[in-house]
């Protein structure tokens, strides 16, 4: 797959450097929301960059989290604050992200900025914005920059209490009105002049390629035409809530600009096509959507969920695509559109996903490919094809997919969890099933000819070597195993005496570790807020596990006390029995209430201290305070300088004696050498 993807790398690098009116047309490459709700861990910036390399081949462009510091507390981005100087988030710092944005970019990844301008969060009062000084020019919102409507009214009401009374905007909302935070009002020029300064420095200096628009219905679509057309970003799409196809087609021509569309969508109308699919059990014809319009599907962003439509949990639990999750991420990646994979399902499913766009790629599929939605019908099962510049992919989708005959000059690339791939003969390339990646088990290889030629045959080499006529040769559907250790795949069509279109796939099979279980124990000091009942409520968060004996609300009393330099602990043990595993805790008392705010993703022992100090929400803010209590000290062991609560290793987990092994250890407090 590397000219694909140095194809993908190409197409990315052109269009950073120049306006591409909303959207390039042609463009091959696939898209990942690189978030989920509540990605706190998963999301790091310094975790999304480790994954660069893997990611690379597959998506050209990662949208992102809005990476602005919200205040105080842990934020998804919605509750912007800070535009321009303040970029240390819920996901990391602004070093470790200019760090992501600067190693996507090296791989060909463009980074897509999540921008939240519908509305602003403020300080200490209803109007009091961030004063931001930024290259010098001092940026600052005013109350008149709110929308005379804003709140349904409550902003208002609250202006004309004030002494003097407050002015907001004598203009009303130019879209849907949100109550939570200040709805700016897009006609103000101090408005427009602060919102491109924030997007040319996006764009400019944190090295953004293009911009995801939060709440477009919350403003008119042509302000959105106004801030493109000023900063020229070369990736724009706008997140219009909506499944009727005629309306969000009217937002995206609300964004002309002398006449040019200057932002794309997500395809909403048809991401609820393929839910009602999957309810009517694919038997039914899908409905129109973005990606159907030939004078639309450039603007097309095609998803099957994201964080908002994904399951957050009992009580949140929004509107998820609860089966076929694989087939409804088939249908989107077989379409012409730019699809938009949501990051729970690359970490779910990487290996199918992985080849799916593999698939698309081979065939050359792009935005504005040619694709004929319902080509095949039947009982529980539903297909489409879109022809590529190399091919036509037909893909399959239903609890019947395998009862579909593949189609003559068609041979089939993939088989997964209803659904399949099949690509046309005239393609004439070479496909192997299984892709690039790090497999913790030896794994099996299927190699298959893809060829319209008389007596096509296989060759291959396993040592990273061009595949020749005299390497080994094999038949169509053939399966090598790959086994243990690093091994560079190279397949090639023969046909006659010639070698072509060589697909080249790296393997790292790994023996993984066995995961011993280890403890953590977490200390607390309620000195400063004076408690004298203190509740334990703890949470694994990506897993979604509870680990309180009380699984309701307010969680464990703890009672258990330990006297360490003078103060009192409030501790507790807790067994983590999964690799990966981290602990995430609020504190309270009495019946739930004061309580803290959230403190996240434990791994060792930790001692922590509720401050006098509160957040927003009027939670107590919570200190780490570990380093205070562990010295960094390093001492080698004595016999009298044993203390007998335990052993830890450097990662905080408890061991049941005394190490024999040599290493550094902390006991007593202390970290001690065994030599």
């Amino acid at each position: 797959m590397k000219k694909f993807f140095l194809t993908i790398v190409a197409i990315v690098m052109a269009t950073t450097n120049s306006f591409a009116q909303g959207w390039p047309a042609n463009y091959d490459g696939v898209m990942l929301q690189g978030f989920y709700w509540d990605s706190f861990r998963a999301s790091q910036w310094t975790k999304l960059k480790a994954q660069a390399d893997d990611m690379a081949p597959y998506f050209s462009l990662v949208w992102i989290p809005q990476s602005g510091n919200c205040g105080s507390g842990k934020s998804m981005g919605y509750d912007d604050l800070y535009w321009f100087t303040n970029y240390n988030s819920s996901f990391g710092t602004e070093e470790e992200l200019r760090s992501m944005i600067t190693t996507f970019k090296s791989k060909g990844i463009g980074t897509i900025a999540d921008v939240v301008i519908n509305h602003r969060g403020t300080l200490n009062s209803w109007t009091d914005f961030p004063v931001e000084t930024y290259n010098g020019v001092t940026y600052e919102m005013f109350s008149t920059d709110v929308c005379a409507n804003d709140d349904k009214g409550k902003a208002l009401t609250w202006a004309n209490k004030q002494t003097p009374k407050v002015s907001l905007s004598n203009k009303g909302d130019s879209g849907e009105d949100w109550d939570g935070m200040r709805d700016l009002d897009h006609y103000s020029s101090n408005v427009q002049k602060v919102v491109k300064a924030y997007l040319n420095m996006l764009l400019k200096d944190m090295g953004y390629a293009g911009f995801r628009y939060d709440m477009v219905k919350g403003y008119a679509g042509k302000f959105t035409g106004i801030y493109n057309a000023a900063v020229r970003p070369a990736f724009s799409v706008g997140e219009y809530w909506d499944g009727n196809v005629n309306t969000v087609k009217n937002w995206i021509n609300a964004t002309k600009v002398s006449g040019q569309i200057t932002s794309a969508a997500f395809d909403f109308p048809i991401r609820y096509a393929v839910r009602d699919a999957i309810n009517g059990i694919w038997s039914g014809r899908t409905k129109d959507g973005l990606v159907s319009d030939a004078s639309y599907k450039q603007y097309a962003v095609s998803f099957v969920e994201n964080h908002d439509t994904e399951y957050r949990s009992s009580s949140e639990q929004q509107d998820p695509i609860r089966k076929d999750t694989l087939a409804a991420n088939a249908f989107i990646l077989a379409s012409c559109g730019t699809p938009c994979v949501f990051y729970k399902h690359w970490l779910d499913y990487p290996a199918d996903i992985k080849m799916m766009i593999n698939a698309r790629h081979i065939a050359g599929v792009t935005n504005t490919s040619n694709t004929t939605f319902n080509a095949y019908t039947g009982t529980q099962y539903n297909a489409l094809t879109t022809t590529g510049t190399r091919g036509t992919l037909l893909a399959v989708m239903g609890p019947k997919a395998n009862s579909m005959a593949v189609p003559s000059g068609y041979t089939e690339i993939i088989k997964g969890y209803r659904y399949r791939y099949m690509l046309s003969n005239n393609s004439n390339v070479a496909w192997v099933d299984l892709p690039s990646g790090t497999y913790e088990k030896a794994q099996k290889a299927r190699l298959v000819a893809v060829s319209n030629k008389s007596g096509a045959q296989l060759v291959y080499t396993t040592d990273g070597k061009e595949p020749t006529t005299a390497s080994r040769k094999v038949a169509s559907g053939t399966t090598i195993d790959i086994t243990t250790g690093t091994t560079t795949l190279k397949v090639g069509l023969l046909v006659g005496s010639t070698v072509s279109d060589v697909v080249t796939r790296t393997y790292n099979v790994t023996v993984p570790e066995a995961f011993v279980p280890f403890d953590v124990n977490v200390y607390v000091n309620v000195d400063k807020v004076g408690w004298s009942k203190v509740n334990f409520w703890a949470w694994e968060a990506d897993a979604n596990v509870n680990f309180c004996n009380t699984k309701k609300w307010p969680g464990d009393v703890v009672t258990a006390t330990k006297t360490i330099n003078g103060k009192k602990w409030y501790y507790k043990t807790y067994r983590m029995t999964k690799r990966g595993y981290m602990l995430s805790l609020v504190f309270s008392t009495k019946e739930g209430a004061p309580q803290t705010a959230d403190t996240y993703d434990l791994d060792k022992d930790t001692y922590l201290e509720v401050t006098a100090e509160k957040d927003a929400a009027g939670h107590y803010l919570v200190k780490n305070v570990t380093s205070e209590i562990v010295p960094s000290g390093i001492e080698s062991v004595e016999a009298d300088n044993i203390q007998s609560d335990g052993w830890y290793d450097l990662q905080g987990r408890r061991l049941n004696d005394m190490p024999t092994q040599k290493g550094i250890y902390i006991n007593g407090g202390k970290k001690v050498v065994v030599r």
